[in-house]
């Protein structure tokens, strides 16, 4: 996600509090064999932090599907730290919503139960509810540890208005090309003493890191779980980048411009032509709707080398503690959560609230599920009557369905912080790449051993 923070996992931090409530071959509260899908007593969830008309919809409408369940929201975000210190104390959740990242270094720890049976009891099948690439993100060892939502894909937005002052077409905006991207972000960048006053091309690359990776062919982790930043592949793309940031002033002088955007407001970069394109979430187009009027966009799909247009995976997830007390009400208030009924409830919800804002563009919902993303599409996402957004919205609907996931590890949070120091160091010219990914894959080696060793 653009501008999103990477967890600080101070790994001893939430590996000592661990050891005092799991670990082993078998947790303690191992997954029943069975879940009821009549479920009662008290529910206590933590960590749907700060929900929207569309949180609040799925909230109500999961709340009608479990009458005689009494359901404790604690609303704060979710914090590694804290939750094994609270499963340490016993004050256990039954359900905790978190990052899909984060989802097999608990499973490895014997921290969450599998959730295969709940699946099963309801008579959902992960396979075909949700996208496959979005089910690998929480599956670990042959077994689904969570119930995941949302998948956010990314695509390449156009500023149309200087492309069309450049001459330039949206077809030599190509990934899969990258002496003609080098070449097209050059002539498309503008600078005023050596400082950028125009991206040609902004990359995004501590942001959109492991999509570069993937679209050369590398990759975070091997098919067990082991960090795999040293790949070959993922030398190349790192490469592709300095070459990239140094055609438009070199990387230091790019990230002090890009750092200085008005990302969420009326200074916007695609407002005041800031960037010719970037590299965005689907999530971006809704911040600029309201600007309709003032850009002027369009969209590329992102392609890998082999000029396949994908997404890279990645959002939140639920998860129910070893030692929750009421598996049963978490199983039924997580499913609920992501029913097509409960999606459809939030479309409605979200639908209501833009209707409520004059021009305000339905840019659909991205929920992780193709079947929910094909109903509200086809009911809410008819055209804005601005044709470039219209073009935008659906390069977004044309790439979710060509998602690669970057793989479950029990160092999936470390793994992330130390591709992103190693894309630093080497965009800055202080390692090469594979200097730099050589020193990130043995830091990510340390926090896997201590955790699945």
């Amino acid at each position: 996600m653009r501008r999103s923070k990477i967890v600080a996992l101070g790994l001893m931090a939430v590996l000592l509090p661990a050891s005092a409530c799991g670990g082993g071959s078998q947790p303690d509260n191992s997954e029943p064999a069975t879940f009821d899908t009549s479920p009662s007593g008290e529910l206590k969830a933590w960590g749907f932090d700060n929900a929207d008309d569309v949180g609040k919809a799925r909230l109500d409408y999961a709340k009608s599907k479990l009458g005689q369940v009494t359901i404790s929201l604690d609303a704060t975000g979710f914090d590694a730290q804290k939750f094994t210190t609270r499963l340490a104390s016993g004050d256990v959740p039954d359900v905790v919503q978190m990052d899909r990242q984060f989802v097999a270094t608990y499973a490895a720890q014997d921290l969450i139960m599998p959730v295969d049976a709940c699946f099963s009891a309801w008579k959902m099948d992960p396979k075909t509810q949700f996208y496959p690439a979005v089910t690998a993100d929480v599956s670990y060892q042959d077994k689904i540890w969570a119930v995941p939502q949302f998948f956010q894909p990314a695509a390449v937005m156009l500023n149309q208005r200087v492309l069309d002052a450049e001459g330039v077409q949206p077809s030599e905006i190509d990934t899969s090309k990258p002496d003609e991207l080098i070449a097209t972000a050059k002539k498309l960048s503008t600078a005023d003493g050596g400082k950028p006053t125009r991206l040609g091309f902004d990359a995004v690359p501590t942001g959109q890191g492991p999509l570069w990776l993937l679209s050369y062919g590398g990759r975070l982790v091997d098919d067990q779980g082991k960090p795999a930043l040293d790949d070959p592949n993922n030398a190349k793309a790192i490469a592709f980048l300095k070459k990239l940031a140094d055609a438009q002033g070199g990387y230091a002088k790019v990230k002090s411009f890009s750092d200085s955007f008005d990302f969420f407001g009326k200074n916007n970069q695609f407002v005041s032509d800031q960037v010719a394109a970037q590299v965005d979430a689907q999530w971006y187009v809704n911040v600029l709707s309201p600007y309709v009027k003032q850009v002027k966009l369009g969209a590329v799909p992102f392609k890998d080398q082999n000029g396949q247009p994908f997404a890279v995976t990645g959002g939140s997830a639920f998860v129910i503690p070893v030692k929750a007390k009421n598996p049963d009400a978490a199983c039924a208030w997580m499913i609920n959560l992501v029913t097509d009924e409960a999606w459809m409830a939030a479309a409605d919800a979200r639908a209501a609230t833009l209707k409520k804002t004059p021009g305000a563009i339905n840019t659909g919902l991205f929920t992780g599920s193709p079947s929910a993303d094909k109903a509200i599409k086809e009911k809410y996402v008819t055209g804005s009557g601005n044709a470039g957004f219209d073009q935008t919205i659906q390069t977004f609907y044309e790439v979710v369905g060509n998602g690669k996931s970057l793989g479950a590890s029990p160092a999936g949070q470390t793994i992330q912080s130390e591709l992103n120091n190693a894309i630093v160091a080497a965009l800055l010219g202080q390692k090469t790449p594979e200097q730099a990914l050589a020193d990130a894959q043995a830091a990510a080696m340390r926090a896997y051993d201590k955790i699945a060793g």
